[in-house]
């Protein structure tokens, strides 16, 4: 079957980019175009022709790209037509004639080139992560991986444990002969060094996800201290509503953001207070429930909460930055309870010290976060399969150590296969089906 969809952006552009994949490719080619045919991976321009009509649909330039030598391992062409929505309809149309050819869902390109070897499965999600990526610091991480590090060392790691594994083997399959002592010696130490590797790894703080996904921050904090209008401020709009009434925001209000180059989801909780609407404590259960799962929490209060401690005690923490909004009435009540959490004086209403309080979150953010060059998890599928790989690994070490050495090997197949996993070494086409569904259209 021969794929074909809008590759560009969707809506009117100066130049739109339609690409075609498969056995199809070449008829389709010849069916919409006059003589000669485009020379291969040379920008030709060519008319564009409606089906059975030979009507021009439009001018433009013409890449062709015949197997294996494209994208996708297929052959491939791509037409560079301007980008009204007339055109690209019309192109559409006509290739949707031509048998054996239909639209192209989601991310299929890419996993038709994961199919052909083009590429691995690392490399497929970081293309997938680079289209996504709003912020630089997630172009440069989602650059990163597709450079390949990543790909050597969990290839790396999966290859120690397939030696191993042979070991292993030898020593079931000749259990009457002494294999070299250096041999058993071995088999545990290296596998023990890949597993103290992983488990390194593993204790990155999340950071490539959080990277990948949005640091969560949650503003919190007693009715009336001025959340709903915090969130306003740092997204530059009216994202939330903001009233002089009390408990005006009931649910929570996320909202993406770019601050400094670090991707960030800010949520705008509930007020925090005692209530009798059945609504509003569920608005405050989950606004408690965000503060829990935050990465940073910001505490604000204004003069007035300082009776507020019990609820600033179970907030408060390494994770939290305290705020003290309207600081233009007064600050002069303001208690020890309050000052010694460090608090940052602000007035949104004069827009006072917002400066102060972004450089802070920035700083909370860096330094509770260690970004590091050496991240290789950037998504929740490649943590759950290490951490299975070093429980496997923790088995085998077990069964060796007792020379149940039939079981031990099984436990280090399930080691290898889960690292196998990362990289695409897989015969599970559910895995595949939600990874690519997540691409664009086009890609």
């Amino acid at each position: 079957m021969t794929i074909y969809a809008l590759s560009s952006g969707p809506g009117i552009s100066g130049v739109a980019v339609i690409r075609i994949s498969g056995p199809e490719t070449k008829k389709i080619i010849e069916k919409i175009t006059v003589d000669p045919f485009p020379k291969a991976r040379e920008a030709t321009l060519k008319k564009i022709n409606k089906i059975n009509t030979n009507e021009l649909i439009d001018e433009g330039i013409l890449l062709w790209f015949p197997a294996p030598q494209s994208y996708t391992g297929e052959d491939m062409a791509e037409f560079h037509v301007h980008g009204s929505r007339a055109v690209i309809e019309a192109i559409l149309r006509s290739i949707s004639i031509i048998e054996n050819c239909r639209l192209a869902e989601p991310g299929e390109f890419t996993k038709i080139a994961f199919q052909n070897g083009k590429i691995n499965l690392l490399k497929a999600e970081s293309i997938s992560d680079l289209i996504s990526s709003e912020t630089e610091i997630q172009r440069q991480q989602a650059i990163k991986i597709m450079s390949g590090k990543s790909s050597e060392k969990f290839n790396s790691w999966r290859e120690g444990l397939l030696k191993i594994l042979s070991n292993v083997e030898a020593k079931i399959d000749f259990p009457d002969e002494d294999l070299p002592e250096d041999i058993i010696k071995n088999i545990k130490i290296n596998s023990e060094k890949i597993k103290s590797e992983i488990m390194k790894t593993l204790n990155d703080q999340k950071v490539g996800e959080r990277i990948r996904e949005g640091f969560k921050i949650a503003i919190v904090g007693p009715t009336n201290a001025g959340k709903s209008s915090l969130l306003n401020y740092l997204s530059r709009r009216e994202v939330a509503i903001v009233s002089e009434i009390a408990g005006t925001t009931r649910d929570v209000i996320e909202t993406h953001l770019n601050i400094d180059g670090l991707p960030v989801v800010v949520s705008d909780t509930a007020g925090i207070r005692e209530s009798k609407d059945e609504i509003e404590k569920k608005g405050i259960k989950l606004a408690l429930k965000r503060a829990e799962d935050a990465d940073l929490n910001i505490v604000v209060i204004e003069p007035k909460s300082v009776h507020f401690t019990d609820f600033l005690r179970d907030l408060i923490s390494e994770k939290s930055i305290l705020a003290v909004n309207k600081s233009d009435l007064g600050i002069e009540n303001i208690s020890y309870e309050f000052k010694k959490y460090n608090p940052i004086y602000i007035s949104l209403k004069n827009e006072k010290n917002l400066d102060q309080l972004i450089t802070a979150i920035k700083k909370k953010l860096k330094n509770q976060f260690i970004i590091s060059d050496d991240i290789l998890i950037t998504r929740e599928r490649h943590r759950q399969h290490l951490e299975q790989c070093v429980s496997n690994l923790e088995k085998f070490k077990n069964k060796n150590e007792s020379e149940d050495f039939d079981k031990a090997a099984e436990d280090l197949r399930l080691a290898t296969r889960h690292l196998g996993m990362i990289v695409g070494k897989v015969d599970v086409e559910e895995v595949l089906g939600s990874i690519f569904n997540d691409f664009c259209i086009g890609k």
